[in-house]
C-alpha cells in the first residue's frame, strides 16, 4: 500500500499544499515550526478518521478558514484509492472512499493500516492506563472489525449503567433487576474483549521483546504484563461485588475498561528507573512490533510514520533503526527532522529510493 499524493487545503498551519511521494522513503525536513508534523497528522487523519495529536476536529482547522479538506490518492492492491476527509465548523466529519460516503467512521478503520512513531508516544509509559489500553485497542481493530464493534458496544453499555447509577442516587431508589439487565451485557461484551486483548498480546510480547533486543543490542530485559481482574474472575462476579461501591461513586468501577498494561525494565516500572533513551527504544520497539502484527494479520505493509526520530536517540541509533526498516522489507517511510543533512546521511547509507521534502523544495534520489 502506498500513499502517491496528498493535498491540504486549510489543515492546521496549511491554506492549501500538494505534495507527490516517493514509494518507499520520504524525508519531510525544515525549522520547527513549519508544519512538519502537521503533514504526517495529515496521513494518520486518513487512516483513522482523527488527528493522532489533536481529537478537537474544530482545533485542526486553519484559524482563517471553516473547513480543512485532505484529500490522499493510494495504490492498494494493484488498485487505485482516493480517500478525502473533511470537516466544517459545526458539523459533523465526512469522510469518503472513492467518492462514496462511509456511514460510520468504525467502517474505515484498518482499510489504510498506519503506525506512527513520535515523542507523544511517552503518554504511553506516563500517563494513566486509558492510554495504555487505547494503543492494545488500536491495534487490534485495525485488523478486526468485529472487536472494535465490541468494543463500542461494550462503551455505550457501560455509559448507560452509570446512568443508571447517578439516577439511583438522585432519586434515592435502587432497582437490581434494572442493574443486572446492564451486567448480563457488559458480561458477554467485557468477556469477549478480554479474551481478544489476552490472545493479542501472547502474540504481541515476544515480537516486542525480540524488536527491543534488536534496538538495544540486548543492553537490557523488558517486559510486558497485561494487567487484568478478568484473568482471575468473571466480570458477573466483579460487578455483583463491586455493587456497593458503583452505588457510592455512581460509575462502574470494575470491568475491561479499568484494564492496564504494565511497563518493565530489569524487574522495575520503566516510568520511574528507565532512562530517555531506554524509554524511546521501548516505545520504538512497541510501535515496531504492533507494525509486524498489523502487517501479518492483513498481508499489507502499514505505512510507518516517524515523527522527530532524532528526539532523545543518537545518530547511530537511528541509523541502526533505518536498517531495521530496510532489512525487514517494510513498505512506505515518512520521517521528520530538522535537520535536511543529518536525515540524508542516514537514509541514504541504505538500498531504498528516497525523497526529500523541504520548506518549499523537493527532490528525489
Amino acid at each position: 500500500m502506498i500513499l502517491k499524493s496528498l493535498s491540504l487545503l486549510n489543515y492546521k498551519n496549511f491554506k492549501s499544499i500538494n505534495h507527490k511521494f516517493d514509494d518507499k522513503i520520504n524525508c519531510l525536513v525544515g525549522r520547527n515550526g513549519v508544519g512538519k508534523t502537521n503533514i504526517l497528522d495529515a496521513i494518520y487523519h486518513l487512516s483513522f478518521g482523527k488527528s493522532y495529536f489533536n481529537p478537537i476536529t474544530s482545533q485542526n482547522i486553519n484559524h482563517n478558514a471553516d473547513f480543512f479538506l485532505i484529500d490522499g490518492h493510494y495504490t492498494k492492491e494493484n488498485r487505485e484509492e482516493k480517500v478525502i476527509v473533511s470537516a466544517k465548523r459545526g458539523q459533523k466529519k465526512i469522510i469518503k472512499r472513492n467518492g462514496k460516503i462511509y456511514d460510520t467512521l468504525s467502517a474505515h478503520i484498518g482499510f489504510l493500516p498506519l503506525v506512527i512513531i513520535s515523542p507523544a508516544d511517552r503518554d504511553l509509559i506516563t500517563e494513566g492506563s486509558d492510554i495504555r489500553r487505547k494503543f492494545i485497542d488500536g491495534v487490534i481493530s485495525q485488523s478486526e472489525q468485529s472487536y472494535l464493534k465490541t468494543l463500542l458496544k461494550y462503551s455505550k453499555i457501560v455509559s448507560q449503567r452509570n446512568s443508571l447509577l447517578k439516577y439511583f442516587a438522585v432519586n434515592s431508589t435502587f432497582d437490581p433487576t434494572a442493574l443486572d439487565v446492564y451486567n448480563q451485557q457488559l458480561h458477554e461484551y467485557g468477556s469477549s474483549i478480554h479474551k481478544k486483548r489476552a490472545s493479542f498480546l501472547e502474540t504481541f510480547i515476544p515480537i516486542f521483546i525480540n524488536r527491543y533486543q534488536a534496538i538495544s543490542s540486548g543492553a537490557e530485559k523488558v517486559s510486558l504484563t497485561y494487567q487484568s481482574k478478568l484473568s482471575e474472575t468473571n466480570l458477573l462476579t466483579l460487578l455483583e461485588q463491586s455493587i456497593t461501591k458503583d452505588r457510592m461513586l455512581q460509575y462502574t468501577s470494575t470491568g475491561v475498561h479499568k484494564d492496564d498494561l504494565v511497563f518493565e525494565i530489569d524487574g522495575y516500572p520503566i516510568k520511574k528507573f528507565g532512562s530517555q533513551g531506554q524509554q524511546k527504544s521501548f516505545l520504538i520497539a512497541l510501535k515496531l512490533a504492533q507494525f509486524d502484527f498489523i502487517k501479518k494479520q492483513n498481508k499489507v505493509n502499514p505505512i510507518l510514520l516517524l515523527d522527530d526520530i532524532f528526539d532523545k536517540l543518537d545518530e547511530k541509533r537511528v541509523e541502526h533503526i533505518i536498517k531495521l526498516v530496510d532489512d525487514q522489507n517494510f513498505g512506505q517511510l515518512f520521517i521528520s527532522d530538522t535537520h535536511a543533512d543529518r536525515t540524508e546521511n542516514v537514509v541514504k547509507k541504505i538500498s531504498q529510493s528516497y525523497k526529500i521534502i523541504k520548506l518549499e523544495t523537493e527532490y528525489t534520489k
